[in-house]
């Protein structure tokens, strides 16, 4: 095994197991049904989620991805020598490489995600691929606490990156407390590259979350089919249809599985009923301004330092500064 590759696990399976029926059931319990959308990265859902990325609609892997080509030098010397980077919600770590490339002798490379099998593959992959970087990866919840593995090079400083639209999957007070604990992470003198999903016309985001082959909507349906698989449940995924707009007022893309009819499903021994039309909220995606992006920062102690945009400014990554320690 490479050298620079190790890998640290910070919770069992059958926690994992345990934590998703606890959450499924109390979703499914609500008046208003919620499932989280952290649990569609199963392996069949991050495997339908990379092809979402590929499809013309869905701009924001193309921009992010456009912005670290033309801007990953900029960012790269923001970000200083010596960086210790650590990414939140990983998956394959795509977009990454184009930053590593970049980055000045960086201390570790920490991909985290919930998803230990694809998180262990892709940093061993990484290993392989530059094999001066120690790659420390870390299968885990970010959003519970969790602890780094120390690399073997004290790091000059540390650097979260939250790629994608994963800061808008968040509401906005679970929002500043993700950015809370980032700063307690990174301490001050640290940062956040933060990928941000920018406010536009809503007809671009009604095609980027409804697409023509359906991928999205055979996405949002294995949340169900992994509920059956794991959970020893009945949903009839031929029985919920997939609906996505965006709601003005809060700002931000809703997805929701709507039931087709009246039904009944078991998830174990647990019953529960649906209506005909009713709901099961699937995912938030809130989209920001710039203004917005500052306003979130300045309430958790951190300050935008620097903005880079796609040519058609539909998208962003904000570097941000732990000001005050995070305290």
């Amino acid at each position: 095994m490479n050298n620079r590759f190790r890998a640290l696990s910070a919770s069992s399976t059958a926690s994992s197991r345990s934590d998703f029926r606890r959450d499924v059931l109390r979703g499914l319990s609500q008046a208003n049904k919620r499932l989280l959308c952290k649990y569609f990265y199963d392996q069949p859902g991050g495997e339908l989620f990379e092809e979402i990325c590929q499809l013309e609609e869905y701009y924001p892997t193309r921009c992010e991805l456009d912005i670290l080509q033309r801007r990953g030098a900029a960012i790269a010397d923001r970000l200083g020598a010596g960086a210790a980077l650590i990414e939140y919600g990983s998956g394959s770590s795509r977009k990454t490489r184009r930053l590593l490339d970049h980055l000045h002798e960086p201390a570790a490379y920490f991909p985290v995600d919930i998803n230990g099998e694809q998180v262990r593959r892709t940093a061993q992959q990484l290993a392989r691929l530059y094999p001066r970087l120690e790659v420390l990866a870390v299968e885990a919840d970010f959003t519970q606490p969790f602890e780094l593995p120390a690399p073997h090079r004290p790091p000059a400083c540390r650097v979260v990156y939250v790629s994608g639209s994963t800061i808008g999957n968040f509401e906005p007070s679970a929002a500043r407390d993700l950015l809370a604990g980032i700063a307690r992470l990174c301490g001050r003198g640290g940062g956040l590259l933060l990928a941000v999903d920018l406010k536009k016309d809503p007809r671009i985001l009604h095609a980027a979350y409804n697409d023509r082959r359906n991928v999205t909507a055979a996405f949002n349906r294995n949340l169900l089919a992994r509920i059956n698989r794991e959970l020893d449940a009945d949903f009839a995924l031929d029985r919920f249809d997939h609906y996505a707009f965006y709601n003005p007022v809060p700002g931000r893309v809703e997805m929701h599985l709507l039931s087709r009819t009246s039904q009944t499903v078991h998830v174990g021994e647990q019953t529960f009923a649906l209506a005909a039309g009713e709901s099961i909220c699937t995912e938030y995606s809130y989209k920001y301004s710039l203004r917005d992006c500052e306003h979130l920062a300045e309430s958790v102690g951190m300050r935008v330092r620097e903005v880079w945009l796609d040519d058609k400014e539909l998208f962003s990554i904000q570097y941000l500064s732990v000001e005050d320690g995070g305290n």
